[in-house]
């Protein structure tokens, strides 16, 4: 099957999901059109294997449905009336789009993402410094919600308030950090700087989400190192949910956490076409919301490439995160995740710092080689030349391409409190 729906729930997802479609053109006048113009009868829907007949709908989309139809769109599905919160996109890859969500949305989103952070190993016992920004960004309140739906004690300290972070640690018996793979590197550094230790704070979890990040091998690896406590990391989709997959305490990815709210498909980048989930593959994540009120989505393309890596005791397969199609580089028809190069220099730590920027002579995703990257060394007195060169022959001989390593002092390359951003366009 090309979906990560349970065997127990595909009976129930299906019916839930009929129901869905069949109501939606009535409620969205962007789905009655997409519908209509596809040729598509909705009332027609009958088993899950039925959504590769369903028109995918992307970001652009969105967009334009919004820019059509202020505030929330074509797409909407209720009035803003019924709406009790709205969130943003992150707007990486463009202009941010707004979520709105009703009172049944957020008690779903709460549902779902205490269920990934229990299986990410959250308990009722957990003081979680909750480190991601408050605002728009829906891994900051509705994280919040879940956590405390736990019954987990959270510290809501947000963004740039590092220092309140160490006296959060310091005072109140802190056991567990949530934050982007980049803030729990961040949050170390800030700490080695001040000659302290991170180990000295007895963090016994570290939750991470919102970028590619945990799941690469020598990333996470520096992360528990630096801070004496494993990594478990969440998958999500702010124009979906949160958090939908979540991983397991010491298995090898994220299984899907999503129940009955969600249906995910696995598809070829390119063609569109349907992957079966079984380990090796790979493909995107595609997302179909099931009792989703406002801003239903069918068949949303999350631009996130995932490879699966393996199955859970009870058969769910688990996958990691390696990159997003959006940021994808493409030197010589070789696909090169800024992401991989990073996880590659974070190799030869301490010999480099591991931070890393890939410097673009125009926008991507066509890059002509050598691919231009600046690394920070990390030992004041190493032989940078031949750290250059080795930096080079790995990316060379790990990911086929042909680069150009600069290397810069310690502290030279942007620092980020939530989400890195790897690449830059030559100045």
């Amino acid at each position: 099957m090309s979906t990560f729906v349970a065997a127990d729930d595909r009976e129930a997802v299906t019916e839930l999901l009929r129901g869905q479609l069949e109501g939606l053109p009535a409620r969205s006048p962007f789905y009655a059109d997409l519908f209509a113009a596809r040729g598509v009868d909705a009332t027609r829907f009958a088993t899950l294997d039925d959504l590769a007949e369903l028109p995918f709908t992307d970001k652009q989309m969105l967009r334009e449905s919004q820019a059509a139809a202020p505030p929330l769109g074509r797409h909407a599905g209720v009035a803003m009336s019924e709406v009790i919160r709205v969130h943003a996109s992150t707007g990486t890859t463009g202009r941010p789009s707004w979520v709105g969500v009703t009172r049944r949305d957020a008690a779903a989103w709460t549902d779902v993402v205490a269920t990934a952070f229990r299986t990410m190993g959250a308990e009722r016992t957990d003081v979680v410094l909750h480190a991601a920004g408050l605002g728009l960004f829906v891994g900051g309140l509705p994280i919040r919600d879940a956590l405390e739906r736990i019954g987990a004690t959270v510290v809501p300290i947000g963004t740039g308030a590092s220092e309140k972070a160490v006296l959060a640690m310091e005072t109140l018996g802190v056991t567990a950090l949530h934050a982007t793979p980049s803030y729990a590197r961040y949050l170390a550094e800030h700490l080695r700087a001040a000659g302290r230790d991170p180990k000295e704070f007895g963090l016994r979890k570290i939750f991470v989400g919102g970028e590619p990040g945990g799941g690469e091998p020598a990333f996470r690896a520096h992360v528990e190192s630096e801070w004496g406590a494993p990594v478990t990391e969440g998958l999500g989709n702010a124009d979906m949910a949160p958090v939908l997959f979540g991983e397991p305490p010491g298995s090898s990815g994220m299984r899907f956490t999503g129940g009955r709210h969600v249906v995910v498909e696995l598809v070829d980048p390119d063609s569109g076409a349907p992957i079966a989930v079984e380990p090796g593959a790979g493909g995107e994540l595609v997302y179909t919301s099931v009792d989703r009120e406002c801003c239903p989505l069918v068949r949303f393309r999350t631009r996130d490439r995932v490879r699966v890596t393996g199955v859970a005791p009870d058969g769910a397969p688990l996958i990691r995160c390696v990159g997003r199609t959006d940021d994808m580089l493409i030197v010589l028809g070789v696909n090169v995740f800024p992401s991989a190069v990073r996880d590659l220099v974070q190799t030869l730590h301490p010999r480099t710092t591991g931070a890393v920027q890939i410097v673009l002579p125009r926008q991507g995703p066509r890059v002509e080689p050598p691919l231009l990257v600046e690394a920070e060394w990390g030992e004041p007195d190493g032989d940078r030349e031949a750290l250059g060169r080795e930096l080079e022959a790995l990316i060379r001989s790990r990911l086929s391409v042909r680069a150009s390593v600069t290397l810069v002092p310690p502290g030279s390359l942007e620092r980020s409190e939530m989400k890195s951003r790897l690449t830059r366009l030559a100045s």
